[in-house]
């Protein structure tokens, strides 16, 4: 969703109990880059990065309260099933990259049930 200028928290209010999957995945946008200069999904896929930034390991790529507020949202709307870790980190090697993103989730998860998570 960062690739296409798309926020997360936004996203998630508007598809509300529609979601049944999430991936896990971070990306570092370089600031340097307006929105409108991104380039397409299928370049940025194949390359893993590009001058607009590139894929990172989940809670190296946007601020740490970024993912929180994502992982939150994500309980608010009722979602308390699987994060699939997807690592493109070309920084990391896999087991770094897999360990540092399962430690971040681990670490801001809420381990009471959706249903009894507190909603403020």
């Amino acid at each position: 969703m960062f690739w296409q200028g798309i926020d997360p928290i936004k996203a998630i209010r508007v598809l509300g109990d529609s979601i049944f999957h999430v991936h896990a995945k971070d990306t570092q946008i370089y600031d340097s880059i307006s929105p409108d200069r991104r380039a397409g999904y299928q370049e940025i896929h194949r390359r893993k990065e590009s001058p607009v930034g590139s894929f990172r390991s989940v809670g190296y790529g946007h601020a740490l309260d970024g993912g929180k507020n994502s992982i939150s949202t994500l309980r608010m709307y009722g979602y308390d099933y699987v994060l699939s870790i997807e690592h493109e980190d070309t920084l990391m090697s896999p087991d770094e990259g897999l360990s540092k993103a399962a430690e971040f989730l681990n670490a801001n998860r809420d381990p009471r049930p959706a249903d009894r998570a507190l909603v403020v």
